[in-house]
């Protein structure tokens, strides 16, 4: 069978178009990160205040993050929401290398319960969906996990520098295309955030996360680390 000249054409056009994309990539300076803007998160946060909580310099290696931040948030109200925000610049893939839940499994934690929920975010998240109300939202990953009859409710979402609310692999790799592209940049960040549950209310705990997972993010988008070119 022989191929239509115009197709023909259209392919050699679109693999030329993929190769000078590629060369681009390659000739570009690589990027590096200044992460001073996710340092300077407000330890204050509405009716929260937080204590760093340095990580071990073994856990560290581990996740080969280009930052990490970590924190412990309490409400006036005696609530403590763990804050751990992990980021990985384009020159380090823009994605985590480790999954909540593989950290939970590998540190003797069961997951019972799992959900995708929805946050309502406000109006200025990134990459958030409107609804008709104005309000925005976004999606976040919930688990309840527990340990020797100790259970914490974990919510966690994945984001970049143009997106958040991503859950999985896919939105992910879809994401880092796309700022590559538009933005030249290709960062991500896995963002987690627990709290215990205590005397069993899960609904009170998934009402303190809910909160803080909607003032965090917006915060999060205002501190977003910088890439710049290496030299510059």
């Amino acid at each position: 069978m022989k191929r239509a000249p115009g197709s023909t054409s259209l392919l050699v056009v679109l693999l030329v178009g993929v190769g000078a994309v590629s060369w681009w990539f390659q000739l570009r300076p690589p990027l590096q990160v200044d992460s001073a803007r996710l340092m300077a998160l407000p330890v204050s946060l509405g009716s929260w205040d937080a204590i760093d909580v340095p990580l071990e310099q073994s856990v560290e290696s581990i996740l080969r993050a280009d930052a990490n931040l970590q924190r412990a948030y309490v409400h006036r109200l005696g609530t403590v929401v763990f804050l751990y925000v992990g980021y990985y610049g384009t020159e380090r893939g823009g994605r985590p290398e480790h999954t909540p839940e593989v950290c939970f499994h590998s540190q003797g934690w069961d997951i019972t319960e799992r959900r995708t929920l929805l946050v309502d975010a406000g109006s200025n998240a990134p990459g958030s969906s409107g609804r008709e109300d104005g309000s925005r939202s976004f999606r976040v990953s919930e688990f309840v996990v527990e340990q020797q009859g100790e259970r914490h409710l974990v919510e966690f979402w994945y984001r970049s520098h143009r997106s958040t609310g991503m859950l999985g692999p896919f939105d992910q790799a879809l994401d880092r295309l796309l700022g590559r592209l538009l933005d030249g940049r290709s960062d991500g960040s896995l963002v987690r955030i627990s709290t215990p549950i205590h005397d069993g209310d899960l609904v009170e705990a998934r009402s303190f996360l809910l909160q803080f997972a909607a003032i965090v993010d917006e915060e999060l988008d205002r501190h977003w680390p910088l890439e710049v070119a290496a030299g510059r």
